[in-house]
């Protein structure tokens, strides 16, 4: 069966491909797919003829298909039609003679579906994943689009993108012996990963001061339990004293960096660490063993592997005023306007109720080390079905400029927010066709994840009033909080990893499975549990990663353990 399918797969893509040159538009001098030494393909030219743009205008309108996700919220416009996808399309005809039609993806699902669109020949012109093994899958099948030539043969129509994406990020991915580049890393303009949330008005109310290690952290947790009655009331038998969610290594993921040693090398981090829920690092497990003992205790949601991803049911107890305390999104109670943790707490169970970012967790070295990534973000890349490559450069250009980017971030003045005396934005709650579907409409700004004014100190005043309704003292903590002590990842310049090819998604269903199977064990049986689950991760592609990593790394980089300083 899975020779069969690799076989559709293969067919689609080459059919997929044929349609592609057969359909092309106008003059765009496509270049010519030739061989390389690697087995796939590098483009050999990459240029527009002249006359076909005249004053950074096609001559002929050209047309395009972009990604963009779509979360599913409640009370959300359309992510393929609103007022901002409106914003764009209108810009782009105006400034480029290109035609924009939106392609939403499900968010939660936006691997499975990226593979299932690039599998029939039909992804959108424009595509943004957060898995690269996904664009390295399909790369080596012929179905991904070599950037390399066309990001420096068409430098002068992209000012924008190269200023603000910058070698760095444009070349984060490029092989380094045969000069590939399969997409282009957008860039993280915040650092800030998750935060570590308590209630705030249940610490005062119970007398206990902010927890500052593991063991005071499992203490305000037994004082929550043990105080159900106090602070629910009527509502005691629904005490979640510290809440995770399917996504274990995502929702622990501050506890479970405590457990990795201070001192582990850059080498053992990039070997073990392609993981991105940490399930290789060294300690990791011990971390989980306390998130066992936790559940087993009572001190964890019972039912959290039960709902999956894009599932409510967690955020509805979180706002119900149910949950003492969780790890997530650094900002994750404030966001939504009207709509959020904080502001439905607020609501229903009073003004002083609400969450507070906290740093409980501290190493072996007595730090509160978070492991933060290198300034990269989603991964924006184009199929091979994609005959406008120009074009879509131009687009990634449009939305990286400085005033298109800033106002897809913030939006109207007067209506999705206001200008502070001191020049600070505030967001003003909004509705209808103007709400923002995802934070600073990062949905759209997929060359950017965070906002950025321009000016840091603007942008980080701005930050702490981008919350409606939402006292700025959290925000401001919170961002403080999050990247401290952050240990920031570098760019191992090793070239690709042909064994994770096509094991993302299957290696991540198998590590959430290991972790929630793990967390729920009875406590006699967690060992069993977690060997045997992390055994059958190794033996079905994990060690195979480990190895070609670490015989990678020392092809480059010899008896070196740490990266020079960048």
């Amino acid at each position: 069966m899975k020779k069969i399918i690799s076989i559709l797969i293969v067919c689609c893509l080459m059919f997929g491909t044929l349609t592609a040159c057969s359909s092309n538009k106008g003059s765009d001098n496509s270049p010519t797919p030739q061989p390389s030494t690697d087995g796939t393909t590098v483009e050999a030219t990459a240029t527009t003829a002249p006359e076909e743009i005249v004053d950074g205008k096609f001559t002929e309108t050209r047309q395009i298909t972009v990604e963009v996700y779509d979360r599913g919220n409640d009370g959300g416009s359309k992510p393929e039609d609103n007022f901002y996808t409106n914003y764009i399309k209108e810009g782009m005809l105006r400034d480029h003679n290109v035609e924009v039609t939106f392609v939403p993806v499900p968010r939660w699902t936006e691997v499975e579906q990226i593979n299932n669109l690039l599998a029939s020949g039909t992804a959108p012109d424009v595509c943004v994943t957060y898995d690269y093994s996904t664009i390295q899958t399909y790369a080596g099948m012929g179905g991904v689009t070599d950037l390399s030539t066309y990001v420096v043969d068409n430098k002068e129509l992209l000012p924008n993108l190269w200023s603000w994406l910058g070698e760095t990020n444009i070349n984060w991915d490029k092989n380094p012996t045969y000069g590939t580049i399969w997409a282009l890393e957008a860039k993280l303009a915040v650092l800030n990963r998750v935060n570590t949330f308590v209630r705030e008005d249940w610490l005062k109310k119970l007398n206990i001061a902010e927890p500052t290690s593991i063991e005071e952290f499992e203490a305000m947790l037994k004082a929550f339990k043990d105080n159900a009655s106090t602070l629910l009331g009527a509502d005691a038998d629904k005490m979640v004293p510290f809440s995770i969610s399917f996504d274990v290594g995502w929702r622990a993921d501050h506890l479970l960096s405590a457990f990795v040693p201070n001192d582990i090398t850059d080498k053992d981090y990039y070997v073990n660490g392609f993981d991105d829920r940490k399930l290789l690092l060294p300690g990791v497990k011990d971390g989980v063993k306390t998130l066992n003992k936790w559940y087993n205790d009572g001190l964890i949601w019972k039912d959290f592997a039960l709902y999956g991803a894009g599932d409510t049911t967690e955020d509805s107890m979180m706002k119900a005023g149910y949950v003492g305390a969780f790890i997530h999104n650094w900002d994750y109670p404030y966001r939504n306007g009207e709509d959020s943790i904080q502001s439905n707490l607020a609501r229903l169970v009073g003004p002083d109720a609400g969450f507070i970012a906290i740093e409980p967790f501290k190493n072996d070295a007595g730090v509160y080390r978070k492991f933060l990534s290198g300034p990269v973000d989603r991964k924006v890349f184009f199929p091979t079905t994609n005959d406008e490559p120009v074009a879509s450069l131009m687009y990634l250009d449009w939305i990286s400029q400085p005033e298109n980017r800033q106002f897809l971030q913030i939006g109207e003045e007067g209506v999705t927010h206001e200008t502070q005396a001191d020049g600070a934005i505030k967001t003003i709650a909004s509705t209808g066709d103007t709400i923002m579907n995802s934070p600073n409409n990062i949905d759209y700004t997929i060359t950017c994840n965070g906002l950025d004014l321009g000016d840091p100190d603007l942008t980080v005043r701005s930050i702490a009033q981008g919350y409606a309704g939402i006292d700025s003292r959290f925000i401001e903590k919170a961002f403080a909080i999050s990247p401290k002590d952050g240990r920031i990842g570098q760019n191992v310049k090793v070239g690709a990893i042909k064994a994770e090819e096509g094991m993302g998604p299957a290696l991540s269903a198998k590590r959430d499975t290991i972790y929630d199977q793990a967390v729920v064990a009875p406590a006699d049986q967690f060992d069993s549990v977690f060997d045997s689950g992390l055994n059958d991760y190794l033996s079905t592609g994990g060690q195979a990663i480990i190895d070609e990593r670490k015989a990678a790394w020392e092809k480059t980089f010899g008896d070196v353990t740490a990266l020079p300083a960048e």
